[in-house]
């Protein structure tokens, strides 16, 4: 859902010069990265930095994802969205934007990167994902716009990063921004309200959508039709179960359909590894290393036999010695 009268209205051109009107900090605008229903996001130059700057007429859009990316700041370790730099207002003859600027994450998105790099790469980059969201759940927050657009892979070492918290919902409250083919109130499947199931069923149209790069039109809309396009596929039968409980709502944490996923590099508990074949070479030598022991044990079965046997005799003839001496 694009916001086209907010782009006609503040159509900044690159090299333009904007100042705070608070803070005074200068940015000069670089180009533009995307817009959407609630704002438009440049690239900018801040002291010899390479910024992103969101800009709005919307003022309680930009209130609320400050305060997200305030939270995001909070969760030690995390690399759950970009980092906050600032937020201004920039002062024009039309009146007044609010705008906020970023740390700006730059690298491919999720399906550019896999293109590049291979499918490898899909398993290692959705854990890391589904460890993010966990962490983002477990703060209360639900991202809602969860798609590949909004996932730059940086590094090395490959790291994914989320990017666009403009859907970022407070858990219980109804998705803010959503995009058709990854909400499952489009496919039926449940509502709009903002829980940790919602961002799981976008997942597994993430792993989908990385399968089918164009993706594909409703038809019958429903769980059947996904499931009919995860069988089209070899590398989604792999996770077809898991796939599965994600679209219906089943899974209760992002780290639950995360164990789910890593079960699948495991051996089945009732799977019997089968013994290597030997070859015909291994065999015969196998076979002359029995004979051998066998007729190693046989040869000290006699060994003893015969040395039993003449002590027994060495015995008797010093007793019959012994025994002459006396008569």
């Amino acid at each position: 859902m694009m916001n086209h009268s907010l782009k006609n209205q503040f159509n900044v051109k690159p090299g333009t010069l904007i100042e705070g009107k608070w803070h005074h900090n200068q940015y000069r605008i670089i180009k533009e990265l995307g817009f959407g229903a609630n704002g438009i996001v440049y690239l900018a130059q801040f002291r010899n930095q390479s910024v992103a700057l969101k800009m709005s007429d919307n003022g309680m859009s930009i209130t609320s994802e400050v305060n997200v990316l305030k939270s995001f700041a909070k969760v030690q370790g995390s690399a759950l969205g970009p980092s906050l730099l600032d937020v201004d207002d920039w002062q024009q003859r039309g009146g007044q934007i609010s705008f906020y600027v970023m740390e700006y994450i730059q690298g491919p998105d999720l399906l550019t990167y896999i293109q590049q790099n291979g499918r490898v790469w899909v398993e290692v980059l959705i854990l890391q994902l589904l460890n993010d969201l966990h962490t983002l759940h477990q703060n209360g927050w639900v991202f809602g716009d969860l798609k590949p657009d909004n996932l730059i892979v940086t590094g090395p070492p490959a790291r994914i990063r989320c990017i666009d918290v403009g859907g970022t919902t407070i858990q219980g409250r109804a998705i803010k921004e959503f995009t058709e083919f990854f909400d499952r109130g489009y496919w039926g499947l449940g509502s709009r309200k903002a829980d940790p199931s919602y961002d799981l069923f976008a997942v597994a149209m993430i792993l989908i959508n990385i399968s089918y790069p164009k993706r594909f039109n409703k038809t019958s809309g429903d769980l059947k039709q996904l499931e009919v396009m995860i069988k089209g596929k070899d590398e989604l039968k792999k996770y077809e179960g898991t796939l599965i409980h994600a679209l219906k709502g089943n899974f209760s944490s992002a780290k639950e359909m995360r164990t789910a996923m890593l079960q699948f590099n495991q051996p089945h508990p009732n799977h019997k590894t089968r013994p290597p074949q030997r070859t015909q070479t291994q065999t015969r030598q196998s076979n002359k290393s029995v004979s051998r022991q066998t007729y190693t044990k046989k040869k000290k079965r006699s060994g003893l036999f015969e040395t039993t046997l003449i002590f027994i005799i060495i015995s008797l003839l010093y007793m019959f010695y012994i025994y002459g001496q006396l008569t």
